[in-house]
């Protein structure tokens, strides 16, 4: 069966796929969303499993940050498979779309990774106060609502107003948004000075190299996450403010959500090389079963 046959059963089915493959670049894309949504489910995957699987990973709060983040990228791996192949527009107007739900969940990452970063500023900051007051329970608590500010109450908001308000509610939720990503930015940048000076001051011990690594983790990770998400935003907003900004036919071409859905298989990428406990866990949950001749590093 050739694209043009399977073009046109999509079309009987009233969903069109993304592309109608009248070009070569058609089927590059088509193949680049199968194959990122596959690599995204596989190695988030693997990261929740590994961290879910290890005792000595599933009690330290920065890894439930991990485990938050790396399920939220799971399912946006998922969804690539039919924003990325459908002709799906989500959004006011949507066409075929999810009711803005599946997206959001890049608004929970962006979420988790301000409140890890404040996290780790405490637990170096104030390890005492930290040790004290911020236990499992409380991240644990904090990732929830991370979950249910941006995939319950905003959808339920948005779907449920009237065409005008929700609107106005979307204007509303960028302003809130620039404001988070300006507490990511200020945030990574005073952990980069606590880093710097305040842990290289520290003593040699295990817990010094704990901090580091965490540390520069998540700045890695929230550095690489506005690279890839922050041209979606000012897209977003120019359109929102001028008759100015590209516009694409379908989520599956528009250029600035393939780039930020690549977060979904960079953020666990740079989890698993940042380190390396992490890094073992996923080995052993059976890559080097599938990987028989790659060693562990």
């Amino acid at each position: 069966m050739n694209a043009q046959t399977l073009f046109a059963n999509a079309t009987v089915s009233r969903i069109q796929l993304s592309v109608d493959f009248s070009e070569p670049g058609h089927y590059i894309l088509y193949a680049y969303h199968i194959i990122f949504s596959t690599s995204a489910v596989l190695l988030s995957g693997s990261v929740v499993i590994g961290i879910l699987k290890t005792k000595h990973l599933r009690i330290q709060n920065r890894f439930m940050f991990m485990l938050s983040t790396s399920m939220s990228d799971v399912i946006t791996g998922l969804y690539g498979y039919y924003s990325g192949l459908f002709d799906v527009q989500e959004g006011f107007p949507s066409r075929n779309g999810t009711y803005n739900i599946l997206p959001s969940f890049l608004g929970v990452n962006l979420l988790v990774f301000m409140f890890a970063q404040f996290d780790r500023y405490c637990a170096v900051c104030y390890p005492f106060i930290y040790e004290r007051f911020v236990s499992r329970t409380v991240v644990i608590c904090v990732c929830s609502y991370c979950w249910f500010h941006a995939c319950v109450l905003n959808q339920l908001v948005k779907n449920f107003m009237p065409g005008l308000l929700a609107n106005q509610f979307f204007s509303y939720t960028v302003t809130l948004l620039q404001i988070v990503v300006l507490t990511n930015v200020g945030m990574t940048i005073k952990l980069f000075f606590v880093a710097k000076h305040q842990v290289a001051r520290d003593p040699p011990s295990a817990e010094r190299d704990s901090k580091a690594e965490s540390i520069k983790i998540i700045i890695v990770v929230v550095i690489s996450f506005l690279i890839f998400w922050y041209p979606t935003f000012i897209n977003i907003m120019v359109k929102q403010v001028s008759k100015y900004g590209i516009y694409s036919k379908s989520d599956g071409t528009n250029p600035f959500l393939i780039l930020s859905r690549f977060n979904a298989l960079s953020t666990s990428g740079l989890y698993i090389w940042g380190s390396p406990s992490l890094r073992t866990a996923v080995w052993r949950i059976g890559w080097y079963k599938v990987l028989p001749h790659c060693k562990k590093r």
